[in-house]
């Protein structure tokens, strides 16, 4: 188990949000990519210039992403940022979320673990984020009611210890619970019990929180939620399962976990912090789709694949398929996968982007280790794949920020699909430091990554493959 993290005092003035507009555009492996973001802060406690651990929400025209800026080995960052395009990823806006750390006007030491929404009913964007001071990591919301380009100061979502904060909306217009918002964290001083809150007037105020049935434990659990109000909330069990939970009731209860599948992983080379959390998402007919790193398709775990499972009704799970990366016996090892989902497609004709991050030859060392940054994607609901395509890379682990857990690019990533159109993750990508400055930002591909699909077959496995034996679930993730 990895230890938890202390939250760490940034001691500097407030800094306003500046909104910049980026259309410088750079050229990695065979994908071009624009900048949408910098770290702007100085303060002494993180490292600068780095931004990690990016969350996505696509609704129109209009992308908005959230991300920690300023990583602090010990947990957390200066701020939660975001970068928001108007016009489909052509130009966008940054800045820091107001009134959240002290580094702009809030009361936190620190801020960690954004995560993105839309609520369509109240028409308001939301980012949640983990507020850290001193013994308390609280979940707070910021609100922006102008399309994600300036926010208000956090709400309070819920107050005492907690972790690994997702947030999602009900969206459809017909089902009963429209515009009912919904907030999952783990109690980290109850040994990760998982909570839910609800909010039903655009992420004002919140609710009580509230557990499962079978009162669950996990971590990273990521609500998505079915056309009829059904809320499904995927999550990395304390026993190193991928199970998840529904509320039928827009979230007033929640029923008893379910097991979607058992984790076999293999923990990356070179000391790089990564785990196998799931990444979700959603259908318009309300098919979820999972993925997540697991190496059950190689003898002796000797690599993670990113795996999926589907659920056309939340409570049963099928089998997992392999995404056709690349051959069982190649040298490489896959994770941190961020699955996005065309929401007007549906089944056999769902559109499906994956981002992950990636060694070419595994067998490395924390010097040697190289990474880079893949897409793959499916027009038919996963049953086949496209060729992959780098996105980025070759990066040396020592470009990115060194945490208490290994090198970080994040915990987790994420990819939005447009409706009827390209696929827009937003990733952390290093260049070499200078000196003990950093050079890590957020990137988009520019005009986003074609969904075209493909030949390469989504395979089954027989059995589940043995776990690796430093697997276990994390207390903390800051």
């Amino acid at each position: 188990m990895r230890r938890p993290v202390r939250a760490l005092a940034i001691a500097v003035p407030a800094a306003a949000a500046v909104a910049m507009l980026f259309a410088a555009t750079t050229a990695y492996a065979n994908v071009a990519v624009t900048r949408v973001s910098t770290d702007p802060f100085t303060d002494t406690k993180a490292q600068h210039r780095t931004e990690v651990e990016p969350d996505t929400f696509v609704n129109g025209n209009t992308i908005v992403a959230a991300f920690q800026i300023g990583r602090i080995s010990g947990g957390g960052s200066s701020d939660t940022g975001f970068a928001t395009s108007t016009n489909g990823g052509a130009t966008w806006t940054r800045g820091s979320l107001p009134g959240l750390t002290t580094n702009t006007g809030g009361r936190y030491n620190a801020a960690s673990d954004a995560s993105v929404a839309f609520d369509a009913k109240h028409n308001v964007w939301l980012i949640s984020s983990l507020g850290i001071r001193g013994g308390a990591v609280e979940v707070v919301t910021s609100r922006s009611t102008n399309g994600g380009t300036t926010w208000s100061n956090p709400v309070l979502t819920a107050g005492g210890s907690n972790d690994k904060n997702w947030i999602a909306c009900d969206n459809t217009p017909t089902s009963p619970h429209f515009g009912n918002c919904y907030t999952e964290y783990d109690n980290t001083g109850a040994s990760n019990l998982m909570q839910m809150r609800t909010s039903t007037d655009g992420g004002a105020t919140w609710g009580p929180g509230r557990a499962t049935a079978d009162r669950a434990h996990g971590l990273g659990g990521q609500p998505i939620v079915r056309p009829d109000g059904t809320v499904v909330v995927p999550y990395l069990s304390s026993s190193d399962q991928i199970r998840s939970f529904r509320s039928t009731n827009g979230g007033t209860s929640w029923g008893t976990s379910v097991l979607v599948s058992a984790v076999s992983h293999h923990d990356a080379a070179g000391g790089q912090r990564e785990e196998a959390l799931p990444s979700a998402e959603i259908d318009s007919a309300g098919t979820a789709y999972v993925v997540w790193s697991d190496c059950r398709f190689r003898s002796g775990c000797p690599a993670n694949d990113v795996v999926l499972a589907k659920s056309t009704n939340g409570s049963t799970w099928g089998a997992v398929t392999r995404v056709p990366i690349d051959a069982t016996t190649s040298t490489m090892d896959h994770f941190t996968p961020g699955i996005g989902v065309d929401r007007s497609t549906s089944g056999g004709s769902a559109r499906v982007g994956i981002t992950y991050y990636f060694y070419p030859n595994r067998s490395c060392t924390a010097s040697t280790c190289v990474l880079d940054i893949g897409f793959i994607s499916s027009t038919n609901g996963g049953t086949s794949w496209s060729a992959p395509t780098q996105v980025a890379g070759p990066m040396n682990l020592s470009w990115f920020p060194n945490t208490s857990q290994g090198r970080m690019y994040g915990d987790y990533i994420s990819t939005s699909v447009r409706n009827g159109g390209n696929a827009f993750p937003i990733v952390a990508i290093a260049a070499a430091p200078s000196g003990s400055t950093f050079n890590v930002g957020m990137f988009a591909p520019t005009g986003g990554l074609a969904v075209t699909g493909g030949t390469h077959k989504a395979t089954e496995p027989a059995v589940v493959g043995p776990a690796a034996a430093a697997s276990a679930v994390p207390a903390t993730l800051h």
